[in-house]
């Protein structure tokens, strides 16, 4: 579909390069900000073009953060000897909505997979490693991985590097069904799945 202006078409092919967004809906948006006056929509661009800028990811647990430390580590009232280890950025926010779980996290970015190319190497696999190595408060890891194959690989390996260490290594309970990416569990079933995790070795004898 040709547009009377190219820079609505250039809007609306950059709009629509986002994820979950079709051209309907970029046009849409497009034509929305075209709407509006010259001074929101430049706030509008600026925040994008600062959050770019200045977001960082945390040297401790690899969440998104304004600081070197985000909030969360940096929060003393956390429980720092529990660690919550997730795929993604979004698996913190969708926990951190149930107001269940007062630990603190370590994100992967990501799960081994061999059919998309990614081993333990692509993931932040050793820094888990030397965190809890370095850190002799840990007590527990709780595995919140997907409930898909290759999270239950990836929660197979983390077992296996952590063995040595004298840490309990725990899984939320299976309220969120199988092959269910965790930022689409329900508030109350992933708050109860974390609340009622079990040992991860209980999992293995299944």
């Amino acid at each position: 579909m040709e547009h009377s202006s190219k820079y609505i078409e250039q809007a609306v092919e950059q709009m629509a390069s986002l994820p979950g967004i079709g051209r309907k809906t970029a046009l849409r948006l497009v034509l929305s900000l075209v709407k509006r006056d010259e001074a929101r929509v430049n706030r509008f661009a600026d925040s994008f073009i600062k959050m770019k800028e200045n977001i960082k990811f945390c040297d401790t647990c690899h969440n998104l953060s304004d600081q070197v430390q985000c909030s969360i580590c940096s929060d003393h009232r956390r429980d720092h000897s529990t660690i919550c280890i997730v795929e993604d950025i979004r698996d913190v926010m969708a926990i951190e909505s149930t107001q269940q779980y007062k630990g603190v996290y370590h994100v992967l970015g990501g799960r081994i997979s061999p059919m998309d190319g990614i081993g333990p190497s692509d993931l932040k696999l050793a820094e888990l490693k030397t965190r809890c190595k370095m850190h002799e408060g840990i007590k527990e890891v709780i595995l919140a991985l997907s409930a898909t194959m290759e999270g239950d690989t990836t929660n197979f390996y983390i077992y296996r590097l952590l063995d040595n260490e004298k840490i309990t290594i725990t899984t939320i309970a299976r309220g969120v069904g199988v092959g269910t990416e965790l930022e689409y569990a329900d508030e109350i079933t992933l708050g109860r799945s974390i609340m009622n995790r079990t040992p991860f070795e209980v999992s293995l004898s299944r």
